[in-house]
């Protein structure tokens, strides 16, 4: 399974970061291949290119506030959480994710 993820926060510090590292340590926990880009109070880091889009299975967005450039993921399945959710609940996000995507 490949995942990307897109997450951001409303003032684009701590929690864009922290939900980063959640979601990546527990996609990386059920082996699927991952990508987290940040768009936090630096711009946009860790940039997800439209080739990475091509291979991916699904795409995570934060949806705190507008994701820049959405329009990339076009055609993808889009799940959307709450960043606060991906820091303190990646593990059982993954999981439904996983059982959503297995039907």
């Amino acid at each position: 399974m490949k995942m990307l993820a897109v997450t951001s926060c409303p003032s684009g510090v701590a929690h864009t970061y922290m939900a980063a590292e959640a979601l990546e340590n527990a996609a990386r926990e059920k082996g699927w291949e991952v990508k987290v880009e940040t768009q936090g109070s630096y711009g946009i880091e860790n940039r997800i290119e439209l080739e990475e889009v091509r291979d991916a299975d699904f795409v995570l967005l934060t949806k705190d506030i507008a994701i820049k450039e959405e329009g990339r993921f076009t055609g993808k399945p889009i799940i959307r959480v709450g960043v606060a959710d991906a820091v303190k609940k990646a593990p059982q996000i993954v999981e439904q994710i996983e059982k959503k995507l297995k039907k």
